[in-house]
């Protein structure tokens, strides 16, 4: 292993107006606050040479290693169902791809690292909070076994960008596995250039899904592949109470991946309308209505695809409408899946989608906490006589009547019973990155202390662990506690 980025950039040499060349900027007193040593080990870095002043350089953008050819990507989007037709990277600056010891080809992005020609009225800069932010809720979520864009660093700048408040500088180092988004391709197709829609396609195409490049309609072919990553996508944010926050068509990946932290969130009360962004003025990305934000983003791909997708429009408008049509049932089967594991369910019978159902209603009704619920419905399940998840209920006795149900569907399930607890703490996290603690961890980074930070990423490292020595990190906030919005950071 080596600190040298064994650079190997593919994005880069597409034609020029998909994106444009750019030089992070100057910062005055660059400093490492974090560097993730074992996904520098995986892209084949060297985490000694890293982890200190040399990285500080690199991740801040003082210092572009061999082979960098940074660029600002260029893509549009619909923000809350407005369309935008030029968007792009205005604060992040792809330095380059690396191919991983796995041999996946990865992004190396800087965010925060100053204006570019798609910044518009922004400076291009990133604040501390956000960054601590993006970096412990994409680490969270890769533990949660989660698609995901990953934190590699964080740099303070030395500098302060001004919000709300004087705040100070940071940068965020993102690896993703690309950073094309269907934004990307509403880009293009808003300005009726199909040359450069099917170059991105094919770019994509063997970038991300080469077994369909053969394929008879291989347009066709990947629609279906990305609708498909994101029907099983969705269905694992509600499976840990994960609210994006800002579904916005530039922030979908065609890889698949969480991407775009911003005003992001996890629940502890459940409920399908729970709101956390403060932009999120209408609830148009609450919680429950993930689901359908995902399709209707997936048909806004489909529209930049269908000049490829068949000779006559009206074909290809019902092949896209086909391929379409196949998300939801995809994202039901993997949602009920994950719902009946949640309750130690492996085999299906008729009754359990209201029996699931029934739960999350009374959830809602009795302002359960998600987390805690699921978890707790470990123990009871390890012993018929404990009743520890009626605590999470206002009305304990309606909680009662659900379990009852419960345990006679458990009593039908062939999986001996002695195994059921473990391979319910295997899907039911003890420990998210709950937003009282994230606004504790940046509020003390504010102060210059990130041990906070440190310990809190070492438990949600392991999230389905019962790590007594931090119990209190699985506690809900207290009502002095409770964050009740979050914000993009832009």
């Amino acid at each position: 292993m080596s600190a040298h980025f064994r650079f190997d950039n593919s994005y880069a040499t597409l034609p020029a107006a998909f994106f444009a060349r750019v030089t992070p900027a100057v910062v005055p007193a660059p400093r490492l606050i974090k560097l993730n040593r074992t996904l520098a080990a995986e892209l084949q870095l060297d985490p000694d040479r890293l982890d200190g002043p040399e990285g500080a350089l690199i991740f801040s953008g003082q210092k572009l290693p061999d082979g960098a050819e940074p660029i600002a990507m260029a893509y549009a989007g619909h923000q809350f169902g407005q369309f935008v037709p030029q968007l792009g990277d205005g604060r992040a600056i792809l330095l380059g791809e690396l191919i991983d010891r796995h041999g996946q080809r990865r992004d190396i992005q800087l965010k925060g690292s100053g204006r570019t020609p798609f910044s518009r009225s922004g400076d291009g800069r990133a604040a501390l909070g956000p960054v601590l932010r993006e970096y412990i809720v994409s680490e969270a979520m890769a533990a949660l076994g989660i698609p995901t864009t990953r934190a590699l660093a964080a740099v303070l700048t030395g500098d302060t960008v001004i919000r709300e408040a004087l705040l100070p500088g940071a940068v965020l180092t993102r690896v993703a596995s690309s950073h094309i988004r269907v934004g990307t391709f509403q880009y293009f197709a808003a300005r009726g250039d199909h040359d450069a829609v099917k170059a991105l396609a094919d770019h994509v195409i063997e970038r991300h899904y080469p077994s369909i490049a053969n394929a008879e309609n291989k347009y066709l072919a990947l629609l279906d592949e990305v609708v498909t990553r994101q029907a099983e996508l969705i269905p694992r944010w509600l499976l840990v109470g994960f609210i994006h926050g800002v579904m916005n068509t530039d922030n979908t990946s065609i890889a698949g991946e969480t991407i775009d932290y911003g005003p992001c969130a996890f629940m502890d009360a459940y409920h399908p309308g729970t709101v956390f962004s403060s932009i999120d003025q209408m609830g148009r990305y609450a919680f429950g209505n993930q689901p359908q934000i995902a399709l209707w983003n997936l048909a806004r791909l489909a529209e930049c695809l269908v000049p490829l997708l068949a000779p006559q429009q009206d074909q290809a408008i019902a092949e896209a409408q086909s391929v379409l049509g196949r998300f939801s049932a995809r994202f039901n089967a993997a949602y009920d899946t994950g719902l009946r594991r949640k309750l130690g369910l492996f085999t299906e019978r008729g009754e359990d989608k209201a029996l699931i159902q029934d739960l999350l209603a009374l959830m809602a009704t009795h302002q359960a906490d998600f987390t805690l619920t699921f978890r707790a419905l470990c123990a009871d399940a390890d012993d018929p006589d404990l009743d520890t998840t009626s605590a999470q209920f206002l009305d304990r006795d309606a909680y009662r009547a659900w379990a009852a149900r419960w345990r006679a569907r458990l009593a039908l399930e062939p999986e001996h019973a002695a195994t059921r607890p473990a391979a319910m703490r295997a899907v039911n996290p003890a420990f998210i990155p709950r937003n009282h603690r994230v606004q504790a961890v940046i509020d003390a980074g504010l102060e210059g202390d990130f041990a906070p930070f440190e310990e809190l990423l070492t438990v949600l490292a392991h999230p389905f662990d019962d790590q007594p020595q931090f119990a209190r990190y699985a506690e809900p906030p207290l009502a002095h506690e409770r964050v009740l919005q979050t914000f993009c950071g832009t």
